[in-house]
């Protein structure tokens, strides 16, 4: 069965909740231009991945689905998208 992340975005319906715990993010990496992604980690130990463009928003998994995410894309598994 695939894998799913959560996204969540503070423009969703009212119905979305916050993560139950405070997110520590750390400092952004950036490419050419405005195009910076943060990683945090939040006190219940999931992991999170964001943008500077967008603080509202995120995707969220666990530590291990964030490593895979990481090493597959470093592998090449997203090369297509570029």
């Amino acid at each position: 069965m695939p894998h799913t992340m959560n996204v969540t975005s503070s423009v969703s319906p009212a119905s979305a909740t916050a993560p139950a715990a405070e997110i520590t993010w750390g400092d952004a990496f950036c490419s050419e231009g405005a195009n910076c992604f943060r990683f945090g980690l939040d006190d219940a130990g999931r992991a999170y991945i964001g943008s500077t463009l967008t603080p509202g928003e995120y995707v969220s998994d666990s530590v291990e689905a964030l490593r895979a995410l990481i090493s597959a894309v470093k592998s090449g598994a997203a090369d297509h998208l570029l």
